[in-house]
């Protein structure tokens, strides 16, 4: 071949080849414009006992999902279908800041806190969900992207409380066994909680001694409190733990809105005093700051508003010089949803928390993939949207146990949920 016809036949396969990559350029682009210009066209709610999942549809059959608050789950459900679904239909969910204040500020005599922001989260998160599908990216991509691909994690269990609570042994069991999968942290939670506020006698001790005889000593001990003392009880209590098993950080020492008692509790502690998992929103987390002085906040991406609202914490928190460690007790769409946040995060404390894949709230089934977990970490989701694929199939089938414990069916639609209530399923 002479010099000739090979460039007329290089410049013919050229323009070949540029036509077609302007040709799928075209049909990239117009896909992606028939993307973001979808409108949101239906809201449904799954009310689980020990869940709340929110599904949200756009025009062109795509669907994002998230997690809401899982106390008082029907109660939130109903928050969503009657108050939330009738601003959302028919909007861009790329509109999402502008939604999440609309509801917010529409409802307000709710509260600002509590059930409403538990609604909210469930919302934004299938928004964000919803973003990322569409665009075909990760959440934690569209959220500014860390140059991080997992996540340091603490594994985190309860003992339970009055009849329910387990022996010190079982619990020293349960902490070696986080031990035994790769954590290097572990933390204790003592759930006394207020109705038992200053317990006598007082169960604290026994257990983290029996728990740090478990899990050796090079092993981080964090022990929770749950509520569960005022000021005056909480801080011997503390410098004892710090003393005699090396704990190394107390989460809510006292009731959760006693700003004043925290701030005690801080200005004498030897140890980190961490707090904020029943602070929902912006402003209670100024008044948890600068009132309770709290050196690490447990930010609840279920509970807090979701995403949008924790990235606004987080900002708070960075310009307060606090650490961001997340409270989360929930194994499927809300670690996942925790996972793209701190992800994105500028502040977070080096271990974040994780109860496990916790199969005894049976929500297994309803998710067609799970999270990567390896030696003490948990890998941020790579997939667009949040990540996790739902098997709503099995949403739909699948019985859940009422009280009576008779089986009824899983439930989608407000005129379910109210009707069950209504007949005392419930």
């Amino acid at each position: 071949m002479n010099r000739k016809t090979f460039l007329k036949q290089s410049l013919i396969a050229g323009m070949g080849f540029a036509a077609s990559r302007e040709a799928a350029f075209g049909r990239s682009a117009e896909r992606v414009g028939t993307q973001l210009s979808a409108r949101i066209s239906d809201v449904e709610t799954f009310v689980h006992p020990k869940a709340l999942f929110v599904k949200i549809t756009t025009s062109d059959g795509v669907s994002g999902w998230g997690e809401g608050d899982h106390d008082n789950t029907r109660v939130i459900a109903q928050i969503i279908q009657q108050l939330a679904k009738p601003i959302l239909l028919g909007q861009d969910p790329f509109d999402s800041e502008y939604l999440w204040h609309e509801i917010l500020y529409q409802n307000e005599d709710l509260g600002l806190s509590g059930a409403l922001s538990g609604a909210l989260a469930g919302i934004d998160n299938a928004l964000w969900d919803l973003k990322g599908k569409l665009t075909q990216l990760p959440v934690y991509k569209l959220l500014g992207g860390a140059k991080i691909d997992k996540v340091k994690v603490y594994g985190s269990f309860g003992v339970g409380s009055g009849k329910k609570r387990i022996s010190p042994a079982k619990a020293a069991a349960i902490a070696a066994g986080f031990v035994e999968k790769g954590y290097d942290t572990v933390k204790l939670r003592m759930q006394i909680r207020v109705l038992d506020r200053n317990p006598d006698p007082d169960p604290t001790l026994k257990f983290a001694e029996a728990v740090r005889a478990a899990i050796g000593d090079q092993v981080t001990l964090f022990v929770d409190f749950n509520n569960g003392y005022t000021s005056g009880a909480a801080i011997p209590l503390i410098r004892a733990l710090h003393e005699r098993y090396n704990v190394a950080l107390v989460e809510e020492p006292v009731h959760y809105k006693d700003y004043q008692g925290l701030q005690k509790c801080v200005a004498v502690s030897p140890v980190k005093i961490a707090a904020g998992e029943h602070d929902f929103n912006r402003w209670d987390y100024r008044q948890l700051i600068t009132e309770g002085q709290a050196d690490v906040l447990n930010l609840d991406a279920i509970k807090a508003g979701g995403i949008s609202e924790l990235k606004k914490i987080s900002a708070l928190a960075q310009a307060f010089d606090r650490e961001i460690m997340c409270h989360n007790a929930r194994p499927t769409l809300a670690t996942a949803a925790s996972l793209h946040f701190i992800a994105s995060t500028f502040n977070p404390a080096r271990v974040q928390e994780y109860a496990g894949t916790r199969p005894e709230l049976g929500l297994d089934p309803y998710f067609e993939n799970g999270l990567e977990f390896s030696d003490g970490y948990l890998y941020v989701p790579q997939r667009p949207g949040i990540g996790l694929i739902p098997n709503e199939r099995m949403m739909k089938k699948a019985p859940i146990r009422n009280k009576q414990g008779r089986p009824s069916p899983f439930l989608r639609t407000p005129s379910i949920v109210t009707a069950a209530v209504s007949v005392g399923i419930y």
